[in-house]
């Protein structure tokens, strides 16, 4: 037991709670310790092994863990109890009540003295936090969870928290230092033979996001069928159903629209069977997206409404932010630029260049669109180099191509060509060979 007291208190526990029970020394000693041992152990010049101390429980009637540590052993098993039920709160996106029970549990994990509760907490909270798109609390979060399991702990169980910080600098738009993040540890897991299926499927899909806004559509395909590899050894269907949502935005960047929607079908019954209500929301945003892309935008329309009813509903920030943006695009596709307009600009109030870069741009860039075909050409170009001054914070290589590719394409038809041939050489430094990044070499593989 690696939490236990100092071998005083241990033993001063063991001699009250012997002389509360009305036996001798050598009754509790009996019959496979001396007296003498219990008279070294009581005083406290022994540290006990754990078989003594399970003997010693056994002949007081107490729980191992309450005479190792003090703490009732019940005490500790509702402590974890209570965490599952924040766990499923968190699930059905009840985001904010989630983080009421995790904050508590984190005060009594802290009065305690519970590491592996504290850490539990900890990472709950920063979940949590992601939720409702408070990023910079998440992180926080997520760096004293890594924190209170310590380096002792193996690489494996720290993985959530790793890979929770990574998420929160992805979605605040810090694309490369995510990557670093998810790549090193990825590294670290293979390289060291640590080959935990659970934790490498989590690193795996989330890494899928950052590659795909950084144009590293290689790798993000590498990681999607290493992820697909991974999924039949894990016992986690909400991770498995979050790969399949992962890996149907690389096929979707393949053209491969049918795969992508089947991955999505996937997922959406794998969380309908957890009832992991914002992660189904995200399936019927990218499920929307597939339609649009197929040209089916009514079908589009319908799936991304419900996506953003859901999400709003739950106070999902960032990702009905998203979900946002692309309703918003097919509205606009349809004949409705005014509701889209309004949608978009609903978006930006609620975020900032600290938090939801990436949505921001994308809401900027759209109203670019809609401003150009209203033939506002000044609010066009406003909304384009907004757009453009948050991709280049984030360093999102393929929209930041395409992005000065509009404000070129609209700087020209203004009549001030030499401004458009500048935009147009800034998007040629942005866009990279296919699946080319300046990455460092891809981390190792697992051996599957």
């Amino acid at each position: 037991m690696s939490e236990r007291d100092d071998p005083g208190i241990i033993g001063r526990r063991v001699q009250q709670l012997r002389v509360e029970r009305g036996l001798t020394q050598k009754q509790l000693a009996e019959p496979a310790y001396t007296p003498a041992y219990i008279s070294t152990l009581e005083s406290g010049r022994v540290r006990p092994s754990d078989d003594a101390l399970r003997h010693l429980a056994d002949r007081l009637g107490v729980g191992f863990e309450e005479l190792a540590t003090g703490r009732p052993a019940r005490l500790v098993t509702d402590l974890r109890l209570r965490l599952t039920e924040a766990q499923r709160t968190l699930a059905t996106g009840e985001a904010e009540e989630s983080a009421t029970q995790y904050a508590r549990l984190l005060t009594e994990a802290d009065g305690l003295d519970l590491a592996e509760v504290r850490a539990a907490a900890l990472l709950g909270l920063g979940e949590c936090a992601v939720e409702t798109g408070e990023l910079g609390a998440a992180r926080e979060y997520f760096e004293r969870a890594e924190k209170a399991l310590g380096d002792d702990v193996p690489l494996p169980a720290r993985v959530p928290a790793l890979r929770g910080r990574a998420l929160a600098h992805y979605l605040t738009g810090e694309l490369r230092y995510s990557v670093y993040l998810l790549e090193s540890t990825i590294d670290e897991l293979n390289r060291g033979g640590l080959h935990d299926p659970d934790a490498l499927l989590l690193l795996y899909a989330s890494v899928i996001g950052p590659y795909m806004d950084m144009g590293a559509h290689a790798r993000a395909a590498q990681a999607a069928e290493l992820a697909l590899a991974l999924a039949p050894r894990s016992d986690d269907p909400a991770l498995v159903a979050r790969m399949h949502r992962s890996v149907a935005r690389t096929l979707l960047a393949e053209g491969r629209l049918a795969e992508a929607d089947a991955s999505l079908a996937k997922a959406a019954e794998l969380y309908r069977q957890l009832q992991l209500r914002t992660e189904l929301a995200n399936c019927h945003w990218m499920r929307g997206y597939v339609y649009a892309q197929n040209g089916e935008l009514e079908r589009a329309e319908a799936e991304l409404r419900q996506a953003l009813a859901m999400l709003s509903a739950k106070r999902a920030a960032l990702y009905s932010s998203q979900a946002a943006v692309e309703l918003a695009d097919v509205l606009h596709r349809r004949g409705k630029s005014e509701e889209a307009a309004a949608l978009l600009h609903d978006v930006l109030s609620d975020l900032s260049s600290e938090r939801g870069a990436l949505h921001s741009a994308a809401a900027h860039r759209l109203l670019g669109i809609i401003a150009e075909d209203a033939r506002d050409t000044e609010a066009a170009e406003e909304h384009y180099v907004r757009a453009l001054s948050l991709l280049e914070r984030a360093g999102a290589a393929g929209d930041l191509a395409d992005l000065c590719r509009l404000l070129g394409d609209l700087l020209r038809r203004t009549g001030r060509v030499e401004a458009a041939l500048d935009a147009y050489r800034t998007g040629l430094g942005h866009r990279t060979a296919p699946g080319t990044t300046t990455l460092g070499p891809a981390p190792a593989q697992p051996p599957l």
